[in-house]
């Protein structure tokens, strides 16, 4: 433990200097323009690699390749898989940011960055920890990497490379840093991830746009139609209106709700500080947690169509689209969630009206098991490092590829990180560190 707080120690100002080349890469995965960039990204981190004496191969695509390595061999040891991915998420809108969002910038003992926390930030302390572990000598444990490029986009190229070749989740066990600390000071396991059904619903009524003094009154408005159409999907309380949708939702058992119950939370500081809005809503007869964690959500993210530009166009249009997604809980099944709002959809269309539902990206939800040693030994690391031991949550957001990489029964841990704190960047390189050690003996 001594060597690790001492490598940090030493090594910290170095370690944080390269996250920030890192950091200053614009490697939007979901914009065209930035392919090069994501692909400077993958070379970043597969040169790391290869300088930890990593065999590295950059996989399955020119612009959003899957960095894949291997560490050097330990006989007898166990394989841990990691898992991160170093695409990012545009950083719109850009009047938010305090400073440039690929500028790195240290405030409050804060790094702030696209990317410091989603994930490039979290997979970089997992690196640093296999350096620190691996200096001197061959590491505790071996090592192998899946670093992907299309994570904020649904991981598609990462699910054919794992289709064709499966046996690179052979592991035992799965570690996936991309997630955060429940609070500071409180590392959280979150042994539930929601799915994620996302496409576009498409209403067609014309076969071109009417001006709407010749022809307002008769015309079906194709986003009038949508805004009923969205209206009827969900009620003003937030119930989902799709047939089956809640037959799979199994509630949290008793004991689990109760000890997210036990969790420090303010309702009021959450709303104000992390929502921003006057009122939560939803399912108001179940906890914020559960309505988080435990419950499916239909959210429209974008409407499209008609005119929207300055001044004024007195258009009737014929196409209107809208981006939706829903996220699943453990039992429901993405392709049975589809198949259900497909045929939601096509209930509320009016006769005169052609609509569709075309899928975009999903994935299953997750729910793991706790009881596996790795959880034991993470737990450990974190109660020396940071002087206690974790709690074990959920989260409402989606990793896609989490279920494959559990696909040949590792467990798989999804383990956190801070925000960037630079102490806790800090702590999660010996953290991790102390899980290879742990896991090695």
């Amino acid at each position: 433990m001594s060597d690790l707080q001492t490598y940090v120690a030493t090594d910290g100002d170095r370690m944080l200097e390269e996250l920030n080349h890192l950091l200053r890469i614009p490697s939007i995965s979901a914009l065209p323009a930035n392919a090069g960039d994501c692909r400077r990204a993958a070379e970043w981190v597969a040169d790391q690699l290869r300088n930890l004496d990593c065999e590295v191969k950059l996989l399955a695509s020119d612009t959003h390749p899957v960095v894949w390595a291997k560490g050097p061999a330990v006989p007898g040891k166990p394989v841990v898989l990691v898992y991160g991915h170093y695409d990012v998420q545009p950083p719109d809108p850009l009047e938010e940011w305090e400073s440039p969002p690929f500028e790195p910038t240290v405030r409050d003992g804060n790094l702030y960055a696209r990317g410091a926390t989603d994930d490039k930030g979290q997979m970089f302390a997992v690196v640093k920890a296999f350096e620190a572990v691996s200096r001197g000598g061959k590491p505790p444990v071996n090592l192998r990497f899946l670093i992907e490029g299309q994570e904020e986009m649904g991981s598609g190229v990462l699910f054919r490379l794992l289709d064709e070749r499966p046996e690179l989740v052979e592991a035992d066990a799965v570690l996936v840093a991309d997630t955060q600390y429940f609070a500071p000071g409180i590392p959280a396991i979150e042994v539930g991830l929601r799915g994620i059904c996302y496409g576009e619903i498409k209403v067609r009524t014309l076969k071109g746009d009417l001006h709407s003094g010749l022809y307002g009154g008769v015309a079906p408005n194709a986003h009038e139609t949508l805004v009923h159409i969205l209206a009827k999907l969900k009620t003003e309380k937030g119930r989902i209106n799709i047939p089956g949708l809640y037959e799979a939702v199994q509630r949290p058992a008793k004991a689990e709700r109760d000890a997210w119950a036990k969790l420090p939370f303010r309702e009021r500081e959450f709303m104000r500080d992390e929502v921003g809005a006057k009122a939560l809503t939803g399912l108001t007869r179940y906890s914020v947690f559960e309505r988080l964690w435990g419950l499916p959500t239909l959210e429209i993210h974008g409407v499209m169509g008609g005119f929207t530009g300055e001044g004024a166009k007195t258009v009737i249009p014929a196409e209107a689209t809208a981006k939706v997604s829903l996220r699943l809980v453990p039992n429901q099944k993405l392709k049975t969630v589809e198949r259900q709002l497909i045929k939601a959809v096509k209930r509320l269309a009016p006769k005169y009206a052609d609509v569709s539902f075309s899928f975009i990206h999903g994935a299953d939800p997750v729910l793991v098991d706790i009881k596996a040693k790795p959880f034991e030994l993470i737990n450990q690391a974190f109660e020396e490092v940071e002087g206690r031991g974790i709690v074990f949550t959920r989260s409402g957001g989606s990793i896609p590829v989490v279920p494959a990489l559990g696909k040949k029964g590792a467990p798989v841990l999804l383990a956190p990180n801070e925000k960037l704190g630079l102490d806790q960047f800090m702590n999660g390189v010996r953290v991790f560190g102390r899980f290879f050690e742990l896991l090695g003996e």
